[in-house]
This record gives C-alpha cells, structure tokens and sequence, in this order.
C-alpha cells in the first residue's frame, strides 16, 4: 500500500514546511501566545507558499492534494514546536465540508480565501449538555415560511477560534417534514451575524486559538447558508469529522515528535556521571518506546488519509479513530517521557516543556474521547453490542 512508504511529493513537502517550522519554533510560538495574540505572521506565510490550502481543489486556488498532504503540513509544523488548532479547524473540517458539499457559490466565496489564509472559519459542534452524544444536540433550525430564512437557536461550547474565523460552520438539526425526527445539518453563520454571541472560555490551557461558548438567539440566515443537501444527514457532518481526527493525530504526532526531540538533546549532552545520561537504558529504552509508538501511530495515520483522500468514508472512519487514539496515547507518552528525562529542567521555561503536559492531554480527550473510540471500535469492528 503506498501510505506504507511516502511518495517523492509527500517527502519533499515535508522537508519544506520543516524548514519553514525552524523559523517559527515553539519560542515564537509562546512569545505571541503571551502577547495574548494570534501568530498571524506563521499562518500568513503558511498561506503564501500554499500550505493552507494543500488539500483544497486547484480550480479554488488550492493545492488539489488532500487530507494526507495537509497532514503533513501540520506535523512537520508540531514537530517544529508551532501547531496550529486552526489547521484542524479551516480547511480540514471546513474547507473539506465546502468542497464536497457546498454549492457553487459556497465555493467560490470560501475555498480561495481559505486556502489563501485571508479568511477562516470555525468548527462548532459540541453543547453544554450533549457531549460526546451527538444525537442529543439540541441547536435547531426552522424555516421562516415568509422569507425562506433559517432561524437558527441553541448553544455550542469549546469552540476554537471563533474571535479570529470571519464565520463559524454550526451543526444543527432541522426537523423532516415527513418523520418529525431531527437530522442534523450544517450552517455557515457569519460572526456578525444578529444573535450570535461569543464568550471566551477560562482555559488552564494556554495555545495560540482561545476556546468560546457561543449563543445563537434567533439568528437569521439566508436559505443559502445551508451547506449541502438538507436530507443528507450524517454523510456530510462526518465528511468534516473524519479529518478532523486525521489532523488530530497529526497534531498529536508533532507535540510528540517536538517533545522528543529536546528530551534526545538533552539526554545526549547531559553528563552526570561518567556518560551521558543517555547512555543509560533507563533513559534510553523509554525514549525509543516513545518513538516506536510515535510512528506506528503515523503509520495509522497515513493509512487513515490515504483511505479518506481515496473517498472510501466508512474505512476512513474507523481508520481515523484508530489513528486519532493512538497518536494521543503515544503523544502524552512522549510528553511525560521527555519531561521526566530533563527531570527538574523539564519544568523550566527555558526547555519549553512543560506546558506540554497540558496540552497533550487535548489529543487524548478532543474531538472524541478515547473511551468514545473504544465503543466505536468494539461496536463496529468486532461487531460488539451496545452498553447505552
């Protein structure tokens, strides 16, 4: 299978966006997040030599490659020490959605700024009170039989980056005249919109893209804010969901990957003895365990993007989840293991470590929790009844 070796093309992007990561590092990375602002200058330059918009179609000013390259892009940015939430977010999940989904006009008005950095958009899906159970998502939409409008009510929370997106991508449910049930579709609602409020979300965890709960009062879209078809369902929310855990993955590869790399230095210069700690097994062997792990979970990875990227959606699925569970394992793995190599330097701000602990923890609990992917996995692979 060709994920088991990178072509040519993937080697070559990934060498180029490393190089450009060397010149954003993490220490770019924490000074912009300690200002308090957004490190436009990476994601601007990331844009210009056509990272962004990678996976998105030539004919919208993309790069006509897919899931897999955008993949790479992020790791390589991770592994550098300066991920971006938002990659996840925009042209993953958004751009993705809009590009199989949203009408022509969608397209046209979206995907070239997306993939351009001059526009972004948000993601917000979960609710104070659904969680991991989508089916109990409660923001609703109705047609005003007047107008056409949408008339869009409910909450979302944790959701990235709404103070930089120029419109969050929401997903709703609208009823089925025919059934009475809810199905759930996707709304393009523009920041400014009348009703749609945002309040940041006191995080412990410090990263570039700030989270928020939003309120959506009455807001009124036009009937062209619906992306896709209305009665498509879940095909065309879980066409956004699948990457979504494939970038996920990525990110948590390149925490690991960045985490690694500084405990390996460390260990290689730091003498104590008579040797390099290093060369002792009890540091050694867990710093290879983290390796291995990090790029079997890879390895997971690029199968998960080949399949997506291949169009096959169900073998993606459960490839994705598989991948998005073991690249947070081996990710907060790597973490601890690297922080505990430095020992008490390790929680210093000279290594850039420590705020790692945290925020590797978002890669085993977001978009899904493990346990989430546990039950995806025993129920649709091993075919497993269900507890609930």
């Amino acid at each position: 299978m060709s994920t088991l070796i990178e072509p040519e093309e993937h080697k070559d992007l990934r060498a180029a966006v490393a190089a450009f990561g060397t010149r954003y590092g993490r220490a770019y990375l924490t000074s912009v997040v300690a200002e308090g602002r957004y490190p436009t200058e990476l994601w601007q330059e990331a844009a210009k030599l056509g990272y962004l918009g990678v996976n998105l179609p030539e004919e919208y000013g993309g790069g006509g490659g897919g899931i897999a390259e955008l993949s790479i892009v992020l790791e390589e940015l991770g592994a550098a020490g300066s991920p971006l939430l938002m990659l996840i977010v925009s042209p993953a999940i958004c751009g993705t959605v809009i590009a199989r989904f949203g009408t022509e006009e969608q397209k046209r008005a979206w995907l070239p700024a997306l993939a351009d950095g001059s526009r972004t958009m948000a993601f917000g899906i979960t609710e104070p009170d659904a969680g991991s159970n989508s089916h109990r998502i409660t923001t609703t939409a109705r047609r005003d039989g007047d107008s056409g409008d949408w008339l869009l009510t409910g909450r979302k929370v944790f959701v990235s980056g709404v103070d930089i997106a120029d419109a969050t991508l929401i997903v709703g449910r609208t009823e089925d005249a025919r059934t009475g049930s809810l199905k759930p579709c996707l709304f393009i609602v523009p920041r400014d919109a009348e009703g749609f409020s945002r309040r940041p979300i006191d995080m412990e965890l410090h990263g570039a893209e700030k989270q928020f709960e939003l309120v959506l009062d009455e807001v009124r879209l036009p009937a062209e804010a619906l992306v896709g078809d209305e009665d498509a369902g879940l095909l065309q929310l879980f066409a956004g969901l699948n990457p979504e855990r494939i970038m996920t993955a990525a990110f948590a590869i390149g925490m690991g990957r960045y985490a690694l790399s500084r405990a390996i230095e460390y260990a290689r210069d730091r003498t104590v003895w008579k040797a390099p700690i290093g060369a002792h097994q009890a540091i050694a062997h867990p710093l290879a365990q983290a390796h291995i792990d990090l790029e079997l979970a890879r390895l997971m990875m690029q199968k998960a993007a080949y399949l997506y990227d291949a169009g096959d959606d169900v073998g993606a699925g459960e490839a994705a989840n598989m991948a998005k569970y073991a690249a947070g394992e081996a990710c907060v793995k790597a973490v601890d293991q690297s922080v505990h190599t430095l020992g008490g330097n390790g929680l210093t701000r000279e290594f850039g470590l420590a705020t790692l602990i945290t925020a590797s923890r978002v890669a085993r609990i977001a978009p899904v929790s493990r346990e989430m992917i546990l039950n995806y996995v025993s129920h649709q692979t091993l075919g497993l009844p269900k507890s609930y």
